[in-house]
Order: C-alpha cells, then sequence, then structure tokens
C-alpha cells in the first residue's frame, strides 16, 4: 500500500514539475537526442560487424582437428563408453 501511495504522489510530483519546467524538458530532450542516435548508431555499427565476421567465419568453414585434439577426442570417447556399460 505504501508503494502504491508513493508510486501516485511520484507520479503527480513528475505532472506538476512537467507542466512547470516544459520547456527545459524540451531543451533537455533536444539535448538527449543525438546522445542516443550517437549511441544507438555505434552499437548497431558493432552488432552489424560481429554479425559479418561471424558470417566469414562459417564461409572459411571449421578447421580440422590438430592431432592433439584428436588424441583427447578418443580418449574422452573411450571414457564414454567406459561409463555407458
Amino acid at each position: 500500500m505504501k508503494t502504491l501511495i508513493g508510486g501516485a504522489i511520484a507520479a503527480l510530483l513528475g505532472v506538476v514539475g512537467l507542466a512547470v519546467w516544459f520547456g527545459e524538458f524540451l531543451n533537455l530532450l533536444a539535448g538527449c537526442i543525438p546522445v542516443v542516435l550517437l549511441l544507438g548508431g555505434g552499437l548497431a555499427l558493432y552488432l552489424g560487424f560481429d554479425e559479418l565476421k561471424d558470417s566469414w567465419k562459417n564461409d572459411e568453414g571449421v578447421e580440422a582437428p590438430v592431432d592433439d585434439d584428436k588424441v583427447k577426442i578418443a580418449e574422452l570417447e573411450k571414457e564414454l563408453s567406459d561409463l555407458k556399460k
């Protein structure tokens, strides 16, 4: 109940503050929009480049395991078959 009353009071104060300082709010909003666009664009570039790198890796294919990996795979397969018994 306390949370509901506190939330209602905060919302009411927010509406009153927005009405009183509407011009300052618009100035703040105008200053924040370029920053948000810059950060959003940078994030989109990063994610697009990361996706492009992943597609390049898929085009090259998976490299064959080296001899050490083959030995480890054989040992793990043997251990797995022993555990199944």
